[in-house]
This record gives structure tokens, C-alpha cells and sequence, in this order.
């Protein structure tokens, strides 16, 4: 059986870990709407589009050793139109530099709204 969080999954492991640029903006389409929400903090304001969260990525990912991706560390969730998923970002099998968790709201089989909690 799928996981019922693919959505969210793909969107952490193959969109946020693909330091193609082009890549992802093929990916976001298959996995976001066009007007995807992303909410870094609760004091910001939201990151609209596919082109601003790529940027967004591609400035993130410079400041990365290349080596770093993320990582789920337990299984994803869904109730209803809700997932989530807690990850770690680091080297695998070392340390990890951040950990967290993303909620996605799933409009239409896509990820209409994406929030970030840091641990």
C-alpha cells in the first residue's frame, strides 16, 4: 500500500534534497499547487509559488555542505487532507544539524499549504 503522506514525503526527499533547480521545478508541479503557501515561521510572511520556494531552496542549500539531505526519522501521518512528517537534516549517519517537522494541507491531490516547525 502507498504511504497515505506521499505527498509530503516527495515533497521533503525529492524536492527538498534536489540541488537541481530545474529538477524541482518539475517535481513542485507534480506535488504543489501553482500557488503553494510555505510558511517558514509564524512571524513571517508566506512564501507563494513555485519560483519563490526554489529560490528559497537553491539560497538554503548554498549554505549546506553538499553532503546534507533530509531524512524522515519516523513515518509520516495524514488525517484527511492533513500530513505531516518529522525529518532531521545533517550527513547521514552523523549528527544531525536540524530536525523538525513539516504539516502539509492537500487540496486536490496536491500540496496547497506547506508549514515548517523546527525542533
Amino acid at each position: 500500500m502507498k504511504n497515505p503522506a506521499q505527498l509530503l514525503e516527495d515533497s521533503l526527499l525529492i524536492i527538498w534534497n534536489n540541488r537541481n533547480s530545474v529538477e524541482r521545478l518539475q517535481a513542485m508541479q507534480q506535488i504543489y499547487h501553482q500557488d503553494i503557501q510555505f510558511f517558514e515561521s509564524d512571524s513571517g510572511n508566506a512564501i507563494i509559488g513555485y519560483e519563490a520556494i526554489n529560490n528559497l531552496i537553491t539560497g538554503l542549500q548554498s549554505e549546506w555542505a553538499t553532503e546534507f539531505s533530509f531524512q524522515l526519522s519516523k513515518p509520516s501521518q495524514t488525517n484527511h487532507d492533513v500530513q505531516i512528517a518529522s525529518w532531521t537534516l545533517g550527513i547521514s549517519g552523523e549528527q544531525p544539524v536540524a530536525s523538525g517537522m513539516d504539516v502539509a494541507i492537500v487540496e486536490n491531490g496536491k500540496i496547497k499549504a506547506l508549514h515548517l516547525y523546527l525542533d
